[in-house]
């Protein structure tokens, strides 16, 4: 069996997300947005509790769809601050609708979220060929890039390790291993 399935298994929600999300391209702007809020709501946190936690944001945060987001009074975000399913830290949840409006403007420039953060690859997907777990970098050129240009224009909780993460969650990076199945 994989080195690659270790992070994981034996979590229901982890093993689908590994098998049928993590490290797979994915060009829909609201699902990228998603996993950019979601990233960004796990700073200090585990991976794990994000994921379990998942539907309750999507339902806090009407599926990520970046224009709705972006129109969130403080009132809705203020509510959020009771809800249970979610985190409650002010910061990351008021964060939802900066990176929204800031991602609205990043798409009046580039046309999509997806042309944006493909821009940092040439469009291309980065697979490192990883044969140990021990291998796959936390942070690379091209996440610290990514990182310094989100913050300039505004978008939250996207440091170069967080916005690694990210890459790998929307498939810019495949770093499952060599002999994972799920390649």
């Amino acid at each position: 069996m994989s080195e690659c399935r270790h992070w994981y298994e034996g979590d229901p929600i982890l093993e689908a997300y590994h098998d049928h999300e993590w490290c797979r391209i994915c060009h829909d702007d609201d699902f990228e947005f998603q996993m950019l809020c979601l990233e960004g709501a796990s700073v200090g946190l585990s991976w794990r509790t994000i994921m379990h936690k998942r539907a309750a944001y999507c339902a806090a945060f009407h599926d990520f769809r970046i224009d709705a987001c972006a129109e969130m009074t403080d009132e809705e975000l203020e509510e959020q601050m009771a809800n249970p399913g979610i985190i409650r830290n002010r910061n990351k949840i008021f964060s939802v609708r900066r990176n929204a409006q800031a991602v609205q403007k990043i798409r009046q420039e580039f046309g999509s979220l997806d042309a944006y953060l493909w821009s940092f690859t040439g469009g291309q997907q980065i697979d490192g060929h990883w044969k140990t777990v021990s291998e796959i970098p936390t942070v690379s050129e091209v996440s610290i890039a990514m990182s310094r240009d989100m913050k300039k224009r505004g978008i939250g909780f996207a440091g170069p390790v967080i916005t690694y993460s990210f890459l790998q969650s929307i498939g810019m990076v495949n770093d499952h291993l060599e002999d994972c199945a799920f390649r």
